[in-house]
């Protein structure tokens, strides 16, 4: 039987020649629950001792519809303050361009000041990766593009990504950037594979374009699944995990990552047990009967 290559420790990020680990971690619920600076420092040290470099956050995470913007870029912040030698072992990733309540504005006055908010939160004078978070309809691409390509140019920024944007949004900005894309993030997981089959990650290996996956688990639904679809997903899952000795997470990251467009699956647990479990994701081996057996159930129908 077909056996599918086992993913590589570390990719490179798009173009740039920064190399990530091939499974990040994500920051949306860090500044939940009234976490401390030293419980925050715990979890990066779970992700970094793991071998997980690619740390992913946004302005927007926090917000609770009230109150909270930027509260878990500043968080993050704490913890680098705490603790400067960090910032050199992550390849440090965020977002914006998400304003509640318009909720989206990347004018160029607000695309640089959210630039700059974020690096202040952060406590830290570079971002590795700088992602338009969601995309507003009201800009114009070029001007967009200006924008960035100036914070790139000025070393406050070193990459570029965007997130949920659809093909020709993507194309459009690429368009017009000096300092070209290396990453898209969409939303991929066993119950949202959109992207398997409406060109995105076609895209993405035709640009060169890292495609970050966010809510790998499907928001949490794999672990207690309803419905006909994802039970069967579930099951399928189980199947490889029960073969290879990994949880049924394990085995959805692994399985996105057998896609030859390098999916790197966000993780998004803000326990530390789940969050190093996530690297057992390296040594799981898909054939391609068990890959398609796991399409057909996430499709909820044979294939043509």
């Amino acid at each position: 039987m077909s056996e599918l290559p086992l993913p590589p420790a570390t990719r490179t990020l798009g173009s740039s020649g920064i190399v990530i680990s091939s499974i990040a971690w994500g920051m949306w619920r860090l500044a939940e629950d009234g976490r401390s600076t030293a419980e925050a420092s715990r979890l990066v040290h779970a992700a970094l001792d793991a071998g997980i470099t690619l740390l992913d956050t946004a302005d927007i995470y926090g917000f609770d519809g009230k109150g909270g913007f930027g509260d878990a870029e500043a968080l993050l912040g704490q913890v680098l303050a705490a603790e400067p030698g960090l910032r050199s072992r992550m390849v440090l990733a965020s977002k914006g361009g998400i304003l509640p309540p318009l909720p989206y504005d990347q004018s160029p006055a607000y695309l640089r000041a959210a630039i700059e908010a974020s690096l202040k939160r952060l406590n830290t004078d570079v971002i590795d990766l700088w992602q338009v978070h969601r995309p507003d309809i009201l800009a114009h691409p070029q001007e967009v593009a200006r924008v960035l390509d100036d914070a790139v140019a000025s070393g406050k920024i070193r990459t570029l990504g965007v997130s949920n944007f659809t093909l020709h949004q993507t194309a459009a900005l690429d368009h017009f950037l000096g300092h070209k894309l290396v990453s898209s993030q969409p939303e991929i997981s066993p119950l949202r594979i959109d992207c398997f089959e409406n060109g995105e990650l076609d895209q993405a290996m035709t640009m060169g374009l890292t495609p970050l996956a966010w809510s790998p688990l499907g928001g949490g639904k794999l672990a207690k699944p309803e419905g006909e679809k994802a039970k069967a997903v579930a099951a399928a899952l189980d199947a490889v995990g029960a073969t290879q000795g990994v949880s049924r997470s394990v085995a959805a990251y692994s399985w996105l990552m057998a896609h030859p467009a390098g999916i790197v699956p966000i993780i998004g647990s803000q326990q530390a047990a789940r969050i190093a479990e996530g690297v057992q994701a390296l040594n799981v081996r898909w054939n391609r009967q068990d890959w398609y057996a796991m399409l057909v159930a996430a499709r909820g129908e044979r294939l043509p």
